[in-house]
């Protein structure tokens, strides 16, 4: 029987739930259950909340240094516990082991890692003139992960929120939640003080709303679909709440007619196969020179063969399942629109299982050529290891065809050289852009333009995400200043301009009725 859980981690222990439903969560390689877990109720998320604020006070107060001395041990309980993490994410997600030990795990440690040094040489207050500009917490955080990489989408979201002095409350994705038990786990095991950080299992419908509305959450994470993002800002606008969202992609990978065709087409298709194609950064376009592209599709059928495809626990493997039914369904139905619709060209894989794999969520490596930057398969982010090839005749269609979806995440530019690949990367609409293979920087903003999110993650700007600034007047003692009473002076100081001076004089002095926020 597969182990069933009743609890959540709040208060610094494990709580019963007073769900009456339980979720199953599913090995995709097999489609047997893997637990049951608790359909976590509003009043789980409402417990648990309340834990963070009552934590809060303290926990911003702990100076900076402290703080990051304690997460150093979740760092530390990270790496103790890497084999554990990498056997579960290959269980739940369906990721390969040796993917799931290097990749999943090993960018999470290191993530952590750098999230922690990051806030221990942070400036948190500094002086500009006469004012002391003070960076504190921003107060309660509810972050809301993803299935796809869920252990390092998690640790890049709840390690600065955590070093920023805010208290956390974590809901993992329903189909995902068992390594969240185990961060739960580290977390104890930190000794970090109870209410700091809490974790909620359960649907987006139900805990999801129920902390995106709180009235004590402050500030709200979620990595997620644009779909999801939507309502989430939707909800959180309602309390005025500072939301983040980071959410999907349709990435372009550009190969101008000057690069290394064979090389930007390899390293295209092993991006585009990461993970089975269920990353937000996947290039799931690749623009090549009309004269170059039987070339280009020949080549990456020809890599995607050299894949191996099945069980993710078998060291040999490259390419595990999609992570449950539904993704399997909504991917082989992208499929079979593309070779439908018109408008692309079927050229690899298809929408069929690969051979001798009926059982388990996979889907066959698939290439279109010819796709017309405006069909579906052009437009709408698919998630799975499908490459659309498009054709173009010059830079600047290749430019429109590379800004003309709705998302603006990520990105690649191929050239001769770096100074004409960087020329062509600044006119993307994208958060990132990868020049001639450069690599991920955790130090560097991670985010998107357009409906690809809104702020920005990884670096001082994660942190950042998670503080509110305070300035705070000084008196300038022995200036001949005088001290400012409970009313504005009528005269503006000697160094404002004069026009400046007589608009203040005659500002009103109180907000008109309508436009006040008094109910």
């Amino acid at each position: 029987m597969p182990p069933r859980y009743d609890d959540h981690f709040i208060g610094g222990r494990w709580t019963a739930s007073d769900a009456d439903r339980r979720l199953v969560v599913t090995d995709p390689s097999t489609e047997a259950p893997l637990a049951a877990v608790p359909a976590g109720t509003a009043r789980d998320a409402d417990l648990a909340v309340r834990a963070c604020a009552t934590a809060f006070p303290g926990w911003s107060a702990t100076p900076a240094r402290e703080r990051a001395a304690l997460l150093r041990r979740v760092v530390e309980g990270l790496e103790r516990n890497a084999s554990r993490f990498a056997g579960i994410i290959t269980a739940e997600v369906g990721a390969p082991s040796r993917m799931a030990l290097q990749t999943h795990v090993g960018l999470a440690v290191g993530m952590a890692a750098h999230c922690v040094e990051t806030a221990a040489s942070y400036r948190f207050e500094e002086r500009i003139g006469h004012t002391l500009v003070v960076r504190e917490a921003a107060g309660v955080a509810a972050c809301i992960t993803p299935w796809n990489m869920p252990l390092l989408l998690t640790v890049q979201k709840l390690l600065p929120a955590l070093a920023a002095g805010c208290t956390v409350v974590h809901k993992p994705s329903e189909l995902t939640p068992l390594h969240a038990r185990l961060l739960a786990e580290v977390f104890a095991e930190a000794d970090l003080p109870p209410g700091v950080a809490n974790m909620v299992v359960g649907t987006g419908d139900t805990v999801g709303t129920a902390l995106v509305t709180h009235p004590l959450v402050d500030v709200v994470s979620l990595t997620g679909s644009t779909r999801a993002g939507r309502r989430v800002a939707a909800l959180g606008a309602d309390g005025i709440k500072r939301v983040h969202l980071e959410l999907g992609g349709k990435n372009a990978s550009l190969v101008l007619p000057c690069a290394d065709l064979p090389a930007a087409v390899g390293a295209t298709v092993d991006q585009v196969l990461f993970n089975t194609g269920q990353t937000c950064l996947q290039w799931s376009r690749l623009l090549v020179p009309r004269d170059r592209q039987d070339e280009a599709v020949e080549l990456a059928g020809r890599i995607m063969d050299g894949y191996v495809t099945g069980d993710p626990r078998d060291p040999a493997t490259d390419l595990g399942p999609l992570v449950s039914a539904a993704a399997h369904a909504r991917v082989t139905d992208y499929i079979a629109r593309g070779a439908s619709e018109g408008g692309a060209r079927l050229v690899h894989g298809g929408a069929g299982h690969p051979a001798d794999l009926a059982t388990g969520y996979y889907v066959r490596p698939t290439v279109f050529a010819d796709v017309d930057p405006l069909t579906t398969i052009g437009q709408e982010e698919i998630f799975g290891p499908v490459l659309c090839v498009l054709p173009y005749d010059d830079e600047d269609e290749a430019v429109r065809i590379v800004n003309g979806t709705r998302y603006g995440l990520h990105g690649a530019v191929w050239a001769g050289d770096d100074s004409r690949a960087e020329r062509v990367a600044r006119r993307f609409r994208t958060g990132m852009v990868d020049v001639n293979g450069g690599s991920f920087n955790p130090a560097a903003p991670f985010g998107g333009f357009k409906q690809s999110g809104i702020g920005r993650e990884c670096g001082t700007a994660g942190l950042e995400a998670f503080l509110e600034t305070k300035s705070m007047q000084l008196r300038q003692l022995g200036s001949g200043e005088p001290v400012v009473g409970p009313r504005l002076r009528a005269t503006a100081p000697a160094s404002m301009p004069r026009a400046t001076a007589a608009a203040e004089s005659t500002a009103p002095t109180a907000v008109p009725n309508e436009e006040r926020n008094d109910g």
